[in-house]
């Protein structure tokens, strides 16, 4: 995730949520649509690699990790606001949380990837989504950018 995608995400993920979510006395009440895709696919979409499953299971985790993330992030926030410090120390590591088994299943994949374009790109990914955290202004979305790219061009669909 890079800083813009992140407060991008968020600030929509915050506005869109207020039209699902009870926002009696919270502002900062998030509501989802809809679930993340599903784990898995009877028949991943032929890719550039030839790697379909791998393809699959990183943008799955991708797409989970990313919710999570975003949720547990604004949880973080709405604590804090609140004062409730100890609420917000445990949204803030589910959120961690979540990165590190976003980052944990692209090195799986990685390993798995007969593409060594791709094996290359998911490990790539793998340290940048590593070195995330919680404070969106320290995140480097450049590169996250690139590597997406990438991984778009690798994996499309």
């Amino acid at each position: 995730m890079r800083r813009v995608f992140a407060v991008t995400a968020l600030t929509g993920l915050l506005l869109a949520g207020a039209g699902c979510a009870d926002r009696r006395d919270d502002p900062f009440a998030v509501g989802f649509a809809s679930p993340a895709p599903a784990a898995t696919s009877p028949a991943p979409a032929p890719t550039a690699t030839g790697d379909a499953g791998v393809c699959a299971r990183a943008k799955q985790a991708g797409s989970a990790a990313v919710q999570t993330y975003v949720f547990k992030l604004a949880e973080m926030l709405r604590a804090g606001g609140t004062g409730d410090r100890s609420r917000a120390d445990a949204a803030e590591r589910d959120a961690e949380a979540a990165l590190a088994g976003w980052r944990d299943v692209l090195r799986e994949q990685s390993g798995r990837a007969t593409d060594a374009r791709l094996r290359t790109l998911l490990a790539d990914l793998a340290t940048e989504v590593g070195g995330l955290g919680t404070d969106v202004r320290a995140i480097d979305e450049t590169e996250f950018d690139r590597l997406q790219g990438r991984l778009d061009q690798l994996c499309p669909a």
